[in-house]
């Protein structure tokens, strides 16, 4: 999946809202409807709902459905290397969890100290109700750094800047802090953290893929009008192999 697909679909959308004339608070046909109309699976109609309500096209009320907010809304598509959340959290779980498992093997007492620091200070942050991720993203990078191997390092380096670059990303965040599930997360990086001082590489790497999969489960409801659990979406949560 691209973001120049979702952003098609997005496109789509705004042509069958002029199609069928519906007016501004208008309530749009369901995901499960728009997936079987368009013939894309939910996960693209999720994210294409998502950009159209950065946009301010539409707005979606969580239990009632997706409706029409400003016909005039214009906001341009994103660029084509804006990554849709659902194709990066894939990556991140794919390559974190394997990096959690080798840095199990890696891991020193002086990483075991500075991941116990910050996991210390991201309670802090959320004790105080501060909106600052920057204890989140330390986290993982102190996972990679406990690899001693900074190619790992780089790798996941870079899968948050491309999560920081994105509006889609941008959008869901907004409503990550306004709900705030942020203390579920923490106990993840704790179990993550317990893995890793006792050099468990296998419980390290279910861990980091539990965490990860528990991300995509929260985004998934976040953006959603219907049932969360549904087939065919790209991120799928696969149990590891031993």
């Amino acid at each position: 999946m691209s973001a120049r697909r979702y952003g098609e679909v997005a496109a789509q959308i705004r042509d069958l809202v002029a199609r069928e004339g519906i007016e501004p608070g208008g309530r749009l046909m369901p995901e499960r409807a728009l997936s079987v109309r368009l013939d894309v699976s939910r996960s693209i109609i999720r994210e294409a709902i998502v950009l159209l309500e950065i946009e301010g096209l539409v707005e979606v009320r969580r239990g009632s459905g997706i409706y029409l907010g400003d016909p005039g809304a214009t906001a341009s598509l994103p660029e084509p290397d804006d990554i849709g959340p659902f194709e990066l959290l894939q990556a991140r779980q794919i390559l974190e969890a394997e990096i959690a498992g080798f840095a199990a093997r890696m891991v020193t007492k002086a990483d075991i100290d500075r991941m116990r620091a910050t996991l210390e200070g991201e309670r802090l942050s959320l004790a105080n109700g501060d909106g600052d991720y920057a204890g989140d993203r330390a986290f993982h990078r102190q996972v990679a750094e406990a690899t001693q191997n900074s190619v790992l390092v780089d790798m996941v380096e870079d899968l948050w800047r491309k999560r920081e670059q994105s509006s889609i990303w941008a959008g869901l965040h907004r409503r990550i802090f306004e709900t705030d599930y942020r203390a579920d997360w923490l106990d993840d990086h704790q179990a993550i953290l317990d893995a890793l001082r006792a050099r468990n590489e296998r419980a390290a790497r279910s861990a980091m893929w539990r965490h990860l999969g528990n991300v995509r489960d929260r985004l998934m409801t976040l953006s959603d009008v219907e049932d969360p659990r549904f087939d065919g979406y790209l991120f799928d949560d696969v149990p590891l192999k031993p």
